[in-house]
């Protein structure tokens, strides 16, 4: 638990809104044209490959929580299994409010079933419980990344897994592993005092740059507001993924045998709206991107006051 009472409604939100203003600021760079559509693969790939794995080096090094056999094999376990069990529950519940193959369910059930397990999660667990259970959330995420590349794919597409497979094949997931090893051997004591600065700095540029590329990215589908909302396909993504999926995750935090860093993890992923890969990834795949952008905006505007009092609830029930 944070140390002292726990954080009100309020005082969550405040955090929370940072993380969302810097969406905002991409957007609104877009919108200047300070920030072009040139300049985000480029800028993506700067972050993705090297600003990301400064901040899992920053927090994986030196972890103890990361040191727990527990920690290594649980988490990930935890983020495949909840991230399948969201595509398959939002598959099934798809078909039964009637979005019928090739009108969308399978774009449905892909982008409401992976919750936003990278950019909004990682300040809030960083801000809230610190770095040692914010490197159990980056060893949660291989799961979620494993999730997302097999099963996710097949869901999507159809596809054999081999593309998938490749997909984890990636700077975060090498770095990480690489860091794990580290932190078991405590290689941290004996790197020099400039690396550590340059880690530091570089960790630091991250999750702004992400969220700003992010906000600079969606704000190309908000040229037709009309097209940002379709009642069934809105409400119903956010029953599920701001409804019944986060009540889910606190039970299972409550009730799972595991560490206290990784119930923080689940509780922190299963306040989150969806993420953002799947408007790329529906596109890429031949899926329904604007049901994913639907999506994906719906499930964020409205999660800027449910997530929250979410991890609100959840921090009084399972602590």
């Amino acid at each position: 638990m944070p140390s002292g009472p726990l954080p009100s409604y309020g005082q969550l939100l405040l955090l929370i809104l940072p993380v969302f203003a810097f969406m905002g600021i991409g957007l609104t760079m877009r919108r200047l044209h300070w920030l072009t559509h040139q300049a985000d693969t480029s800028l993506l790939k700067m972050t993705v490959n090297f600003f990301y794995p400064c901040l899992i080096l920053e927090n994986v090094l030196g972890n103890q929580a990361l040191r727990e056999p527990g920690n290594i094999i649980f988490a990930p376990l935890v983020g495949f299994g909840t991230m399948v069990f969201c595509m398959i529950v939002s598959y099934q519940f798809a078909r039964w409010i009637g979005i019928s193959a090739g009108a969308g369910v399978r774009t449905f059930a892909f982008t409401v079933g992976i919750y936003n397990y990278g950019y909004i999660p990682i300040p809030l667990m960083n801000k809230i419980f610190g770095p040692e259970s914010l490197g159990v959330l980056f060893v949660h995420n291989i799961g979620c990344e494993t999730a997302i590349w097999t099963v996710g794919i097949l869901i999507l597409s159809g596809q054999s897994l081999k593309e998938g497979w490749r997909k984890l094949i990636n700077a975060p997931v090498t770095t990480l592993v690489l860091a794990l090893v580290g932190n078991f051997f405590h290689v941290q004591e004996y790197l020099p005092t400039v690396f550590r600065d340059i880690v530091h700095q570089s960790a630091v540029c991250a999750i702004p740059l992400g969220l700003i590329v992010i906000g600079a990215t969606v704000e190309e589908y908000l040229g037709k507001p009309s097209d940002l909302v379709e009642p069934k396909i809105t409400l119903s993504s956010n029953l599920l993924q701001l409804g019944l999926f986060p009540l889910a995750f606190i039970a299972l935090a409550r009730w799972l045998p595991c560490s206290i860093d990784l119930k923080r993890v689940i509780l922190i992923e299963g306040a989150m709206p969806a993420a953002v890969l799947p408007i790329v990834l529906a596109k890429h795949y031949g899926g329904n991107a604007k049901m994913a952008v639907q999506i994906v905006l719906g499930t964020t505007a409205v999660g800027i006051l449910l997530v929250p009092f979410w991890i609100k609830l959840g921090l009084s029930w399972v602590f």
